[in-house]
This record gives C-alpha cells, structure tokens and sequence, in this order.
C-alpha cells in the first residue's frame, strides 16, 4: 500500500512560552517593596514585550494563517497545487502511473483545440457512434461544428464526441500521435494516450501529477476555460432536433469559485479526476487518480485546505512548465 503523504500541516507554537514568561516577570514584581514594584511596573512590561516580542508576532500570523490538518484520502495518488506559481502544497505517489479514465481529455482537448477552430465542422463516423460508455449520440454522417463536439466532451464527457475530434485531427492514428507529442511539449511525462476519450487501453496511463500539470496549461487558454466552465448546453440530434446536456462536475454547481474540472470513470482506473477553484487571488488545483465513486466530498476537503494552506506550507516541488518552442 504506498503511504499516505506526511501532512505538511506547520507546526502551532505554544502558547505555553509566552505565558511562563509572564509569570516569572510578575513573581519577581510581587516580591519586591510596594515603592520599587511601582516604579519597575513599567520597566517590567517593557522588558516582557522586548523578551517575547519574537513569539507574539508569530503566535498572532499563526492564528491569523492557521492551517488546518491535511484531509484523509481515498485516491491512490493525489496533487494539490497552486496553478499560478506551480508550487505543490501536498501529493501522494503524484508519478505513479496509473489509467486516466476520461481525465484524459483534458489533453484531447489541449491537443485539438489549436488545431480546430469553433466553427470548423466534422462529420461523425460510425466507430465514433458505437463506442462504449458516456455519448452524446454522434451520428454518422451527420455534421457537427468543433464547438458543439468540444462541448460535448467536456461538459458531459461523450466518448464519441472525442473519437469525433480525433477524427478532426486527420483520424485517430494521428490524432494520439498528436496527443503524446503534447504530453511531450508539456512534459507530461508519465502519460501515454493511445485513445482520444480514455477508455482503459494497454499501456495508456498519465499521473496525479501530469493531470494537474496539464490542467494548469489548460487554464492558460481562454477556449479550455469556456468549455470547463459550461453547466449545461444544446446539443444537436438528427432531423435538426436537439436536447440539452449537463455538466458532470457536480462541483461546478456547488463550490464557491469553482473554474471547472473532468472526472473520469471505469472499472480498471476506478474514479478519477481534475479541477480547479479560485479565491482571494488564488487558484487551487486538485487531481486524485483511482479513488472511490464518490470523491467529491474528499476533492472538496482538499480544495479548502489547498487554500488554506498556499503560501502556509513547504513547498514539496513544482509543476513543470511547457518547452519552449
């Protein structure tokens, strides 16, 4: 079982100093003469806050800042992470390479979206509408904008939406070469694409790590933005219907300056998932890698203490950022 990370929670410091201090100062003063205590009243409580003044400025910050014990985890691997500065406030096995589940389209997403402009159309495939799990009903022959698959993908998570995209890209074999050369640029480099949507494939993995790297990147950009941030959308069905499709980050519902995140599911990766949440100037990256169905009160837990804790901890690394071209 890898060890859970050690919180990196700092240590309180005692009140206990401050109040032996005063103690002693005050026996000394009751022992002496009432004239000379009179006059060495002031002098003592000078003497005090010149002999403990270093202690109260840090009880006072430390009060101020406190940060509260780091939350227990059920995900194999986890980050928290401050997306402006890249510093990692607290991980557990953050490189082990583990399947991403659908929190690969997040670099599906990072790979298409220079290559494919909002309004450029792709026509559906019949791969694409019969692939397993979470679709939003591509159908083949049927032409769809960039935008539309795009939301698709990230909203709801449609597989087949994504094996749309890649197929935007030139096909699928491209496409995932295009995928990891991005894994590459950003140096991703625990994670292998071998499927546009995250379906378990041999050899496919990324990392706690990785996830929040490439998130970070992808907060960069204002189209990846737009798209995390959507609680709901239109989108087309055949004979010119449509219906309406819903966010699955349930946080984005309910967390306070929640930017938006993708979660990810199968019976070989477990649950898994990345986000981000801003406040006070900070924003706050979370990724947990197989965890239990139901993280999202544990992703929660670690929001609050990412922000309780930036700029409060020590530093356990960073993320990297992309190379340069």
């Amino acid at each position: 079982m890898t060890p859970q990370a050690p919180d990196t929670t700092p240590t309180q410091p005692s009140c206990r100093t401050f109040n032996q201090a005063a103690i002693s100062v005050f026996q000394v003063m009751r022992s002496l003469p009432r004239r000379v205590m009179a006059r060495a009243s002031l002098l003592a409580a000078t003497s005090l806050v010149v002999s403990v003044g270093v202690l109260v400025p840090q009880l006072s910050a430390q009060a101020a800042t406190y940060v509260p014990p780091l939350p227990r985890s059920t995900a194999t691997a986890y980050v928290v992470a401050d997306a402006t500065t890249g510093r990692i406030l607290a991980a557990r096995d953050m490189h082990g390479r583990l399947a991403p589940a659908s929190t690969l389209k997040v670099l599906t997403a990072l790979t298409a979206l220079p290559h494919l402009a909002g309004s450029d159309t792709v026509k559906g495939t019949y791969a694409a509408a019969g692939v397993d799990g979470t679709k939003v009903g591509i159908n083949p022959g049927q032409t769809y904008t960039a935008k539309q698959l795009f939301t698709a993908m990230m909203v709801m998570s449609g597989n087949d939406a994504a094996m749309t995209i890649g197929a935007g890209l030139g096909g699928l074999p491209r496409a995932i070469s295009e995928m990891n050369a991005m894994a590459t640029h950003l140096q991703a480099h625990d994670t292998v694409a071998h499927t546009t949507n995250g379906l378990d494939a041999p050899g496919q993995t990324s990392s706690a790590y990785d996830l929040a790297m490439m998130f970070r990147d992808g907060l960069a950009s204002s189209r990846f933005r737009y798209y995390i941030a959507l609680r709901s959308a239109s989108f087309p069905l055949a004979q010119g219907k449509s219906y309406t499709i819903y966010t699955h980050d349930r946080l984005l519902n309910s967390y306070p300056g929640m930017l938006g995140g993708k979660n990810g599911y199968t019976i070989a990766a477990n649950a898994s998932y990345v986000g981000a949440a801003s406040r006070n100037g900070h924003t706050i990256i979370v990724a947990v890698m197989r965890d239990v169905p139901n993280f999202w009160p544990e992703v929660t837990s670690l929001l609050n203490w990412g922000f309780a804790a930036d700029g409060h901890v020590t530093t356990l690394g960073y993320l990297k950022s992309p190379l340069r071209n």
